[in-house]
């Protein structure tokens, strides 16, 4: 494994401790190449209350890995969490930097009605 993945993966560990610990809630997001991928999870882990993706049918057709596709993808989960009767999550941005496609879907969360 390369030096920047595991960085990524121990400061990830890190931050999902502390949400362990405050026994919320999270939004765990993940982001590859061509993808990005959003999941509500519940407060022990055992359960995906929610999730979204550039690969449901609804978004498949557009481009998949840029910025507009990530706030379809904010606003699809955050939808959906409604729905599952979530409104205060965690973000747990896996480990990534708050900027581009992980803060456009954040952003389009938290417009979808998600407290973060």
């Amino acid at each position: 494994m390369s030096v920047k993945k595991e960085t990524r993966l121990r400061r990830a560990r890190k931050a999902r401790l502390k949400m362990r610990e405050l026994e919320s809630v999270r939004l765990c997001v993940y982001r590859s190449s061509q993808h990005i991928y959003a999941q509500v999870i519940s407060a022990d882990g055992a359960q995906v209350l929610a999730s979204a993706s550039t690969l449901d049918k609804a978004l498949r057709d557009d481009a998949t890995g840029n910025v507009d596709a990530a706030k379809k993808v904010g606003q699809l989960v955050a939808e959906r969490a409604k729905a599952a009767g979530v409104t205060k999550v965690a973000f747990d941005r896996s480990g990534f930097k708050y900027h581009g496609r992980v803060k456009a879907l954040a952003d389009a969360a938290r417009e979808g009605g998600l407290e973060f």
